[in-house]
């Protein structure tokens, strides 16, 4: 129901060592522990929007404060992404993975002991950081690693894997909240990370096998941080909007993010002239396909993680439902998703334009039955809600997975690694961006049309502009998919 559900992207083709390529037993035991490392990725994107509202009341984070909370392990995912992946192709990919996901237990305790929003904010941030070191792995140790009757078993095992995160995520969260064991509260839902974490470094140091790249390619670090730097300063100002206010600072962070981004490309540009690998390849933006993709990717991972958070606090803060509840409520879309997305995959080397297409209406028109659903300010019923989100989650199935792929048909060979990771980068950085934008504007609409305490009709006022404003997106992203390839790339996860 995220952004990651995109398959993770190598950010290069490079030559992988020779190493023994393992099958069996053996095989079965390593796909386990990348898998629950895939697994945590996807759960700990969607469990804290169910999460959100019992955590502001806990720590008194304000709205923009629970938006960072979400939006910051988006974006340090997404600026992780390609560099963890070629950290892995240099200095090993076993090594990388149990590096990222040691760092993952300890950051989600971290987050789990966090005293204040800004604590949990940062501590996020560098969970995501260190999921993007993890994430990258698990692909690169299927492709390098598993012989190639087990490789397509594993990536089937992988999609699998995404349509359980989907359903564990939101009903995880909500058992958690509400279970409140030993008086933990939200927090569980990052403790729980820990004891698992640690069976699966165990486990992993034995079975893992290690692969490298044999490229010897510089890593771009300093691209990373100028790309991550010009975002954020992008996202500051927006999803401070309700605490700041648009005053010369705002705008002055705006340029700055600018100026920041167009260094990075100047950057990047020079790097390249050089011979040596950048993160992004500017070189990319001349092919019509990568900059067509581009554009749809940020549309369409945009809506969604705005879309569960708002309506997560819609749900717990406007109808006084339980995060429990929520989860069930959430449930439908999960599974919608789930029916579809093997039919998406199956289907895409023959529609995958069309499937896109048909896919973001449907996602535009679920939105507008909830819209027609909550516009009249009354409690929904549950099923009235389950039908609505269901709708979304047939048109998700059909699309997400698809979209990488689709757009990758077009690009030629020799650039298809490197725009698979850039795409894989920009559907994080899309889901971070309609935090901030859908997000801030939910909560401004929430506070500026009362003035007291909001009730029910008040956020019922809000999710409705979202779900318009969102709906909206989503036919123009289906208007510009219109210039994708036809079908998708074949090769992509062989």
């Amino acid at each position: 129901m995220t952004a990651s559900q995109s398959p993770p992207q190598e950010g290069t083709h490079a030559p992988a060592a020779s190493a023994a390529l393992i099958s069996g037993a053996g095989a079965s035991a390593a796909l386990l522990v990348v898998l629950f490392g895939s697994f945590m990725d996807l759960v700990d994107a969607t469990i804290v929007t169910v999460a959100a509202p019992a955590i502001a009341q806990d720590l008194g984070a304000s709205d923009a404060q629970i938006q960072w909370t979400i939006a910051a392990y988006v974006l340090a995912l997404g600026a992780g992404l390609i560099t963890g992946g070629r950290l892995g192709d240099q200095y090993g990919r076993k090594r990388l993975f149990m590096i990222g996901l040691a760092g993952f237990m300890l950051t989600s305790a971290l987050c789990a002991l966090a005293a204040d929003p800004g604590m949990l904010i940062g501590m996020r941030a560098a969970q995501g950081l260190t999921a993007g070191i993890m994430v990258p792995q698990v692909f690169g140790i299927i492709r390098a690693s598993f012989a190639p009757g087990e490789r397509a078993k594993a990536f089937g095992a992988y999609g699998a894997v995404q349509g359980l995160a989907s359903v564990a995520g939101p009903l995880l969260g909500g058992l958690l909240v509400d279970g409140d064991l030993f008086d933990l509260g939200w927090r569980t839902i990052f403790w729980i990370n820990v004891p698992v974490s640690i069976l699966a470094l165990i486990i992993g140091a034995k079975v893992l096998p290690e692969s490298r790249s044999t490229s010897t390619a510089r890593l771009d670090l300093l691209g990373a941080l100028l790309a991550a730097s010009g975002i954020l300063l992008l996202l500051l100002p927006i999803i401070q909007t309700e605490t700041w206010g648009w005053t010369w600072a705002s705008y002055a962070l705006l340029a700055a993010g600018i100026v920041v981004l167009a260094i990075f490309l100047a950057y990047e540009r020079r790097l390249t002239g050089r011979g040596n690998e950048p993160v992004f390849d500017p070189a990319l933006l001349r092919i019509r396909a990568f900059a067509i993709g581009l554009s749809a990717s940020v549309l369409f991972f945009g809506g969604i993680g705005s879309f569960f958070l708002t309506l997560s606090v819609y749900l717990q803060n406007g109808t006084d439902r339980t995060a429990w509840e929520t989860g069930l409520v959430i449930l439908p879309y999960a599974l919608g998703s789930i029916i579809t997305s093997g039919l998406g995959v199956a289907l895409a080397a023959k529609a995958g334009r069309a499937l896109l297409i048909i896919g973001s209406l449907t996602i535009a028109a679920s939105q507008l039955v909830l819209w027609a659903i909550i516009r009249d300010g009354n409690d929904p019923g549950y099923w009235h809600l389950a039908l609505a989100l269901f709708i979304g989650g047939l048109g998700l199935g059909l699309a997400a997975p698809i979209l990488v792929n689709v757009v990758l048909a077009g690009i030629p060979g020799r650039n298809a690694g490197a725009a698979g990771g850039v795409l894989s980068t920009v559907n994080q950085i899309g889901g971070a961006i309609g935090i901030a934008v859908l997000g801030t504007v939910f909560f401004t609409a929430v506070t500026g049309s009362t003035t007291g305490t909001p009730g029910l009709a008040d956020y019922g006022h809000a999710l409705s502009i979202v779900l318009v404003v969102s709906a909206v997106l989503y036919v123009v992203a289906a208007l510009v998919m219109l210039a994708l390839p036809k079908a998708a790339a074949e090769h992509v996860n062989q």
